[in-house]
């Protein structure tokens, strides 16, 4: 598309990294410090102007939310949290 002189320049691609979140206490997961709990957060979703909600209804359990967050981590997490 750079070739195309009608939207040369308009498209970009970026790459970023999140190095922290403040998450209210009512939305964390009972039990843990850094998992936030999706029945608890309800956030409205915008996809092609039109807002969604999420179901409180859990359709697939989550096999990721069986292991350690630490497990899966990236390094680079715990790096950010002690320069902070």
């Amino acid at each position: 598309m750079a070739d195309d002189p009608q939207v040369a320049g308009l498209i970009s691609a970026f790459e970023v990294r999140i190095t922290r979140v403040h998450v209210h206490p009512s939305l964390l997961m009972d039990g843990h410090e850094s998992r936030i709990d999706p029945g608890k957060w309800q956030p409205l979703i915008m996809n092609f102007q039109k807002l969604y909600g999420v179901s409180n209804t859990e359709i697939v359990p989550s096999r990721l939310a069986e292991i350690a967050e630490d497990k899966y981590r990236m390094p680079d997490v715990d790096r950010a949290r002690l320069a902070g």
